[in-house]
């Protein structure tokens, strides 16, 4: 098998720093099997993708990312967001495999239980899960979005703030199984994936890393050799990759 390259996305500008801890989660077995995740982010843009307006502001920038990455030898690439920005746009644009994070992970969801909820930050992620669930008819499936009104910083993530946002989650999941009928439980961000290890040893339900289930996505439709139907994401008659970023 010849080496491969995964694109990872984050759809706002990141330092260095917040990179690398994007970077750590990704499974180490994954280099064994010749796989390699080439981290990068937004060159311009910004905000926690808090309105509709800055998601679309995160479409346009993830689309100018992504756009070279069959180009440059990529094997596939996965925008590492809940907002699943530019996807749409860049499986228009590419014959390699795009995923990203929150449609993949639903669907996995769907599949290991009836009714999932989403243990989010922040109030104002709302319009982004409403949006991904609707255009892809699992609406019905969700029991809730339980928020714990804390603002996210998608430079620092959540390094050094455990013991006051871990507990806050903890109790959210709780009240998202017991009170909500939840029986599958998502963090509503990829920012959020240093609590996963922790809630997931102290809930009795399945919770979603939605950064890995998006790349684990990739490497299984990499190893089953499919990417996403043309007819359904048909190619540019002309390419503007230029055009609205100003390239």
């Amino acid at each position: 098998m010849n080496d491969q390259r995964i694109r990872m996305i984050i759809p706002v500008p990141v330092p260095d720093e917040a990179l690398h801890a994007f970077a750590a989660q990704v499974p180490p077995e994954l280099a064994a099997q010749r796989i390699t995740v080439e981290m990068t982010c937004a060159a311009r843009g910004g905000g926690a993708l808090g309105s509709i307006y800055e998601g679309t502001v995160a479409d346009a920038f993830c689309l100018e990312a992504g756009a070279s990455a069959e180009i440059d030898g990529c094997a596939a690439v996965c925008v590492n967001s809940m907002s699943d920005s530019g996807v749409a746009a860049l499986r228009s644009r590419l014959s390699i495999p795009v995923v990203g994070a929150a449609q993949p992970t639903y669907a996995l969801a769907a599949q290991l239980g009836r009714r999932f909820s989403i243990l989010s930050m922040w109030d104002q992620w709302r319009w982004l899960y409403d949006k991904i669930l609707n255009d892809n008819g699992l609406g019905g499936k969700l029991a809730s979005v339980r928020s714990i009104g804390v603002r996210p910083d998608a430079s620092e993530l959540l390094a050094g703030k455990e013991d006051s946002v871990f507990p806050l989650l903890l109790e959210a999941g709780w009240r998202a199984i017991e009170d909500d009928g939840a029986d599958v439980l998502i963090l509503g961000s990829t920012t959020m994936h240093q609590s996963h290890r922790f809630l997931a040893e102290h809930l009795p339900v399945p919770v979603l890393n939605p950064g890995l289930v998006g790349l684990r996505t990739c490497q299984m439709l990499l190893s089953l050799d499919v990417a996403q139907s043309k007819r359904a994401y048909p190619s540019p008659d002309v390419i503007m990759d230029g055009v609205v970023l100003g390239a």
